[in-house]
């Protein structure tokens, strides 16, 4: 497991109402097609999120958050979705060192493709800060998440919690993410901070651990019902690394006729997974403020825009561990929430999700019960 020594960073108020999902741009020739950039005529910034299969984060959240917050420091963003395909990623990329930004802001499907646009951008002096996940190996200079251990106990506590009134040997199976995504190493090591003293001490039992490739939740399903299956149809928990992965698993469960009965974790507090937290069929995600993150990840590109390292690494007061690197990269950290049932409402509140996109037709009543509206 790879560890991280982390300085506090607080929170800041408010959060702004999200933005409703787009679909993802295109890139032609070797570079990229500008089709988000402000008219604030400042700085160029490329950034190149991840994937849109796994989580709608990506689109619905972080691309109008990131859009706003660069725009709002001065500078002009070129945000593009690379849809899980290294090679668009490294196409991207290169477009984005060719037009001449000053600052690249890379989400990579993985480390390795990571660390190489990182050698390339700064072979021609562009700076490059890792957003949400760390490249391990690689070079970037800054990096801009969550305390990604700490969410991972959010989710180990949640779960224990919803374990206690299970009988001794309750079994558990954990369903966890890309192998290659260093954040779900983090994740799992903080579930495991929590988790593993009750699996010792025979609590709790766990069946089995698997990562799923690429977060992919098709497959994690799958997977999940394969290892169901094995163990007799028995289970009594269930930790998945995100709420697309609870998706899955709880898709499985209701054709079982588990839901309800097996309690589930998630992450990101999407509104499918919050959705599922209202019906009882999940029984915790954690809700990460993107615009904290977005506006973090700005405030850090304009100064290194202007040169201004001196004012970025007052900033980033952080350190993360790179083991594989042997180096700690300067962090900005922030904090997540847990999140279960009688706390979807302060989701709400925040302006992460409206009321609207949870309180659907099952849900209203519970929604009712709680004040959501």
């Amino acid at each position: 497991m790879r560890s991280k020594s982390l300085a506090s960073i607080a929170v800041t108020a408010g959060l702004a109402l999200a933005v409703s999902a787009c679909g993802a741009n295109t890139s032609s020739g070797g570079g990229s097609t500008n089709t988000n950039s402000g008219n604030s005529g400042g700085a160029k910034v490329g950034v190149i999120l991840p994937e849109t299969a796994s989580s709608a984060r990506w689109e619905g959240f972080d691309k109008p958050l990131l859009k706003a917050a660069l725009e709002k420091e001065g500078l002009s963003p070129d945000i593009q979705n690379a849809q899980g395909d290294v090679q668009k990623f490294s196409t991207l990329a290169d477009g984005m060192i060719n037009a001449g930004v000053k600052v690249l802001i890379i989400a990579t499907p993985n480390s390795e493709v990571g660390a190489s646009v990182a050698k390339k951008a700064q072979a021609q002096g562009i700076q490059v800060i890792d957003y949400d996940r760390l490249n391990t190996g690689g070079s970037s200079s800054y990096y801009v998440s969550f305390d990604n251990v700490k969410v991972g106990e959010l989710q180990g506590q949640g779960f224990a919690d919803a374990m206690k009134e299970k009988p001794q040997g309750a079994n558990v199976i954990e369903i966890e993410g890309a192998p290659t995504d260093n954040n779900a190493t983090l994740f799992a090591q903080g579930q495991r901070n929590i988790l593993k003293p009750l699996y010792d001490s025979g609590k709790l039992k766990l069946v089995q651990s698997q990562p799923i490739d690429n977060w992919d939740n098709q497959k994690g399903g799958q997977v999940f019902e394969q290892i169901l299956t094995s163990n007799g149809g028995k289970v009594d928990g269930v930790v998945a690394a995100n709420d697309g992965l609870a998706g899955a698993v709880i898709t499985v469960l209701k054709k079982v006729g588990l839901n309800g009965k097996v309690p589930v974790t998630g992450q990101d507090a999407t509104p499918d997974g919050l959705q599922a937290v209202l019906r009882g069929d999940q029984y915790m995600t954690v809700f990460k403020p993107i615009k904290d993150e977005a506006e973090a990840a700005a405030k850090l590109a304009a100064a290194l825009a202007k040169g201004d390292t001196a004012g970025a690494d007052a900033l980033a007061t952080g350190k993360t561990k790179d083991d594989k690197g042997n180096r700690d990269v300067k962090s900005v950290l922030l904090t997540a929430q847990l999140i279960t049932k009688d706390k979807v409402k302060s989701v709400v509140d925040a302006g992460f999700v409206k009321a609207a996109d949870i309180c659907v037709a099952d849900t209203k009543a519970v929604c009712d019960q709680l004040g959501i509206k």
